[in-house]
């Protein structure tokens, strides 16, 4: 019995298949591949445009010979279907936007880890990345969500009070938010853990006997801006000290070494049995080990470092950093997979909160007012 779904072809198309498949290396006709045509591919495989329409599609059952055919007729020609058309044909746009936050405070390097897994990732489901910044703010997204130029919106460094928060509530487009306001109710938000992150930065050094401790955060912008990783991290930190009975300072990191030096001046000369640092701003690292150093404080005979920092950071570090990972590539890929679930209509978690991950380097030591005489 033949296939409804193929033809016989007529002899003109007995012909146009030939010369399409003569033209040059690989079955090529020699056009451009952006300039091959549905048709084009039909006349190869010898079929209707209709039957390539379905095998691309997926809207109709083709037969698995049929199917083949057309698809080596589309790898040969290097068919590649219009983005406009697939956009109609299915109401998408194939694009989604990542809200980067491009501002003072913001560890450049880091965010392209994390826009980087978000492209990389949404490639894999067909989706092209349209970057916004997030100064453009309410506007911003409403004018992206009213055009219909993405299907849904990644957004990041999150506040606790983000004015962004209302609107992404009402937005038809779907929403994935790297990160957590004070209320999350009906948005869907993941992140590090940061709260248990403080904790497990203090939990260490606790262990290892320091009755002493700071954390320098972010800098001072990230906090007056109330962005939420900023005040996770310290709250997490403060609860771990209380909890171990441990003496805590915390205070806002800044970036250049100058500042730095002078922060870490002052802080030892208020607390010059200050044994512990937890160091949660990735820029300004190899600042503090610097100024440390300067000060003629030893890491970690003196002063035990831990940083939460990319692992990058913390290896190239010296010596090397006990660190808890900013997983920002996880992080990256599981919020447009969230996003893609959203998008075809599957129930996904409200909060997903991924657990902090301790590295312990050379960079923490035993207190000296804990170790055994020799």
């Amino acid at each position: 019995m033949s296939d409804p779904s193929h033809p016989t072809p007529r002899p003109a198309a007995r012909r146009a298949t030939r010369a399409a498949g003569a033209g040059s290396a690989g079955g090529s006709s020699g056009k451009r591949a952006d300039m091959v045509t549905i048709a084009d591919v039909a006349r190869h495989a010898g079929v209707a445009v209709s039957t390539v329409s379905y095998v691309l599609s997926g809207k109709r059952a083709i037969s698995a010979t049929t199917r083949e055919r057309v698809l080596a007729s589309v790898r040969a020609l290097g068919y590649h279907p219009n983005a406009g058309a697939r956009a109609l044909a299915s109401r998408r746009a194939n694009v989604i936007a990542l809200v980067l936050p491009l501002r003072s405070g913001m560890h450049l390097p880091v965010l392209m880890q994390f826009a980087t897994a978000v492209v990389t990732t949404a490639r894999t489901f067909d989706h092209d990345v349209l970057l916004m910044t997030a100064d453009e703010g309410p506007a911003g997204l409403r004018r992206i969500a009213a055009s219909a130029m993405v299907d849904g919106i990644v957004l990041m460094d999150v506040e606790m009070h983000d004015v962004r928060v209302p609107l992404l509530r009402t937005l038809e487009r779907p929403s994935v938010l790297i990160g957590f306001p004070a209320d999350p109710t009906g948005l869907t938000c993941i992140d590090l853990d940061f709260y248990r992150a403080g904790q497990v930065c203090v939990d260490h050094l606790a262990d290892l006997g320091h009755r002493r401790i700071a954390l320098l955060g972010a800098p001072a912008v990230v906090y007056d801006r109330e962005t939420g990783f900023a005040h996770r991290t310290r709250a997490g930190f403060a609860e771990a000290a209380v909890r171990h009975g441990i003496a805590a300072t915390t205070q806002p990191c800044p970036e250049t070494f100058a500042a730095v030096h002078r922060e870490l001046a002052d802080l030892l000369a208020r607390h010059p049995d200050l044994s512990g640092l937890v160091v949660h701003n990735e820029a300004a690292v190899g600042q503090v080990l610097t100024a440390l150093a300067a000060l003629g404080r030893r890491v970690p005979a003196d002063v035990s470092v831990v940083a939460i920092c990319p692992d990058e950071v913390a290896e190239r570090a010296n010596p090397a950093l006990t660190s808890v990972l900013i997983p920002a590539e996880e992080v990256g890929r599981q919020a447009v997979s969230l996003l893609m679930r959203k998008l075809k209509g599957e129930p996904v978690p409200e909060a997903t909160l991924l657990d902090p991950r301790l590295t312990v380097r050379a960079s923490t030591g035993r207190a000296a007012s804990s170790r055994s005489p020799a």
